[in-house]
């Protein structure tokens, strides 16, 4: 039990538990900010993930049609719609004959498998917690069903524009952006710095998902049927948008790979601006959200120097020997500001720069 456990919300201990370890396994990064805040906002952060991780997890169902898919994530949006009388239950009994079986069940589908139990931790957070995650949890759910339904007919994804791309990245990870805000401004905050705050949040959510873009060509076409990089990126390097990681179209896509790359870094300024701004109250830490900044980072640096990794199975992380340095220059107090850390990482992984310093 963590030592800060006295501080949780109040609810049923063993379902917030359950929620906390269940984080651990459907996500690595958002594993690592759950684990370096301080309560109640690790719990807050930890329930608001899951209920968007419920409905990422159907969209990026490749066994469920594309039809079914948007109708469950417009039974899920029912659910959360707190002025709708449909209950989780019904979208649990509508999704069962999706669930695999428990014996061949991802730490995904057990959440969607227990999404009951998610939803009776997140009923039992204060009222104002509720308030601040619904909304963008909502948003994300429906513009998941938008965009299921838009290539309904191809079963996954095919992003056409660099402008249809900004918008599915909205909705992925923006929304999650004016959650966290919505989340961390719930106290008393000067209005400059409120603006400023929700200014920049999309910015954030956008640069992180653009990166995960990025970096993962390879496993979104091949396991999921999904091509973000944009069709009309990759026509003007000759390449089909259905051949993306054929080793013929090495070149080209990876020339798609490095403009994705270089997108993404045009929000750096504006998340390093939201990190520099956002508040350090009600359990909120800067370590929590400056360690995916730093570690998008990292692995923009990786993708400059091997873009072509995003196309195979291979493909395009930071060490675990990074992630640690990473961990402990934001966990430890340590001298360097975040600018300081950036700039250093940008330029060489951070372990060897500390094992230097060192």
């Amino acid at each position: 039990m963590p030592e800060d456990a006295d501080a949780r919300p109040p609810g049923n201990d063993a379902d917030l538990q359950w929620c906390h370890d269940a984080v651990q396994g459907v996500s690595r990064t958002f594993a690592l900010t759950v684990r370096v805040l301080d309560e109640p906002m690790s719990s807050y952060i930890c329930l608001g993930y899951l209920v968007c991780r419920i409905a990422d997890t159907v969209e990026d169902a490749e066994h469920i049609p594309a039809d079914e898919q948007a109708r469950l994530l417009r039974l899920y949006d029912a659910a959360l719609d707190p002025d709708d009388e449909t209950t989780i239950e019904q979208f649990t009994e509508a999704v069962e004959p999706w669930v695999p079986a428990a014996e061949a069940r991802t730490d995904d589908w057990e959440v969607v498998a227990e999404s009951p139990r998610v939803f009776r931790t997140f009923e039992s957070l204060p009222a104002d917690v509720r308030e601040a995650v619904t909304p963008p949890a909502r948003e994300l759910v429906q513009g998941m069903a938008m965009f299921v339904e838009r290539y309904a007919d191809t079963d996954g994804l095919r992003i056409q524009s660099r402008e249809e791309l900004e918008e599915y990245c909205y909705y992925a990870a923006g929304t999650v952006g004016t959650l966290i805000t919505n989340l961390v401004t719930r106290g008393d905050i000067d209005s400059e710095r409120r603006k400023r705050l929700y200014n920049t949040a999309e910015e954030f959510g956008l640069l992180l998902q653009l990166v995960n873009i990025s970096k993962d060509v390879y496993d979104d076409y091949t396991e999921e049927n999904n091509v973000y990089l944009p069709a009309e990126w990759l026509e003007n390097e000759g390449v089909p948008q259905d051949e993306v990681v054929d080793p013929a179209n090495k070149a080209g896509a990876t020339n798609v790979v490095r403009r994705t790359a270089s997108h993404a870094r045009t929000y750096l300024d504006d998340a390093q601006t939201y990190l520099e701004t956002v508040p350090t109250t009600d359990g909120n830490t800067l370590a929590a959200w400056a360690i995916p900044f730093l570690l998008a980072v990292g692995t923009l640096r990786e993708l400059s120097a091997n873009p072509e990794d995003a196309l195979t199975g291979r493909g395009v992380k930071v060490s675990r020997q990074e992630v640690f340095a990473v961990v402990g220059a934001m966990t430890s107090g340590g001298r360097e500001s975040l600018a300081e850390l950036r700039e250093a990482i940008s330029r060489s992984p951070y372990h060897r720069v500390a094992r230097q310093a060192d």
